[in-house]
């Protein structure tokens, strides 16, 4: 009996046993929290741009397609007689080239062995006149005359074979034949690959968002067919509580939730802070840029948001419960030291979730006791247990 008595006084000496919570660094992540909806690329709409009925239908909503994937086919049957037409078109066009062809170059060859013959002529000529001239048989002016008519002669060559090199490439009636048998081949081309099957492939990648077309629908020209959501740059844009603008910067990034996917996470960077802030509100709009957005995003999608404003990596964090007077002037904790109770002042850095910085006020292995529950006084013995050590 003695002996539990003076274990019972000695428990009252030393003082209750409370809970200790150790101060400890570790990498601390201050989040602002805000909510926002989706912006995507308008979407693009596939039409045909020909009449037919549709034979096979290769995608449904939902599903992503990438760039030259085929989307749907049509059986397109056009007049027989167009395309007879435009193949009589392009006979009569290659007839009046080749005639042109033949006749301009057969009458620029004939001009230059007329022009070389004559030089020929004139150049015999002149050697004969020259000759009779140094023997005093021929005037001088005789000799004159046979120079001149042999520069002359040159002169017409060098101008028939010019008028053949313009002729056979760039000679107007050549030029116009030819353009002319250009344009009816084309026609006649795109006659022919009007009938038959034709299919219409994406010109972009992306997400089906609708179809309105099935197997056996007769389909008009320029009809809405499909419209694609395109992949790539998705936006978020995001009102934010204007208290908290003094923490946001231009390229801080966001954990972003859509709530309709609330268990996957995607991140995007913040790109755009508006200037103004709506006052009814008390909101400022912001803009983000999502990073590898994932397919299950769709137009005006609800998102929320944790921006990333502040990173520390050996911060001394206790729990947030243990900060009396967290939102005043001089916010405290109670300590234990030396096996009593005592009060300090502390000044408090990030916050994240459930934890809070110490910048000043504690060191690493403090122990701090709740801000809940029965109220210590200041100087009260204690016996000190470790949080992690009560079950």
């Amino acid at each position: 009996m003695l002996a539990l008595c003076g274990y019972w006084l000695i428990q009252v000496w030393l003082g209750p046993q409370v809970v200790g919570i150790p101060v400890v660094k570790e990498e601390l992540i201050q989040t602002v929290l805000a909510s926002g909806k989706v912006e995507l690329p308008p979407s693009v709409e596939i039409s045909s741009k020909l009449s037919g009925k549709v034979t096979d239908v290769k995608v449904v909503a939902g599903d992503f397609v990438s760039v030259g994937q085929i989307l749907l086919t049509l059986e397109n049957k056009v007049d027989r007689g167009a395309i007879k037409k435009a193949g009589a078109v392009t006979a009569q066009a290659d007839a009046r080239f080749r005639k042109i062809s033949e006749q301009t170059q057969a009458g620029s060859e004939h001009s230059i062995q007329l022009a070389k013959t004559s030089l020929h002529n004139r150049k015999k000529q002149y050697a004969r006149t020259r000759e009779l001239a140094a023997k005093g048989y021929v005037s001088q002016d005789q000799a004159s005359d046979a120079l001149r008519n042999l520069t002359v002669a040159q002169s017409q060559l060098a101008t028939a074979e010019f008028q053949a090199k313009a002729n056979r490439a760039k000679g107007s009636e050549y030029a116009l034949a030819e353009i002319a048998l250009n344009k009816a081949r084309a026609n006649e081309r795109a006659a022919r690959d009007r009938t038959g099957t034709l299919e219409i492939a994406s010109e972009s990648a992306g997400v089906m968002i609708s179809c309105k077309v099935e197997r056996g629908d007769m389909v008009l020209p320029g009809k809405i067919l499909m419209a694609i959501s395109p992949a790539g740059k998705a936006r978020l844009l995001v009102q934010l509580d204007e208290k908290n603008i003094r923490d946001i910067k231009l390229g801080q990034k966001a954990t972003v939730a859509a709530d309709g996917h609330p268990d996957l996470r995607f991140y995007a960077t913040l790109s755009y802070i508006n200037s103004a802030i709506d006052t009814a509100r008390g909101i400022v709009e912001l803009t983000f840029d999502a990073i590898n957005p994932p397919g299950y995003l769709l137009q005006d999608m609800a998102v929320s948001l944790a921006i990333e404003v502040s990173r520390r990596r050996d911060a001394l964090t206790v729990p947030a419960t243990s900060i009396r007077n967290a939102e005043g002037t001089e916010p405290w904790v109670m300590v234990v030291d030396n096996g009593r109770s005592q009060r300090r002042t502390v000044r408090l850095g990030v916050r994240e979730k459930n934890k809070i910085e110490i910048i000043e006020g504690l060191r690493e292995g403090d122990f701090v006791l709740p801000a809940t529950g029965f109220e210590i006084e200041e100087g009260k013995r204690l016996r000190l247990a470790r949080a992690d050590s009560i079950s």
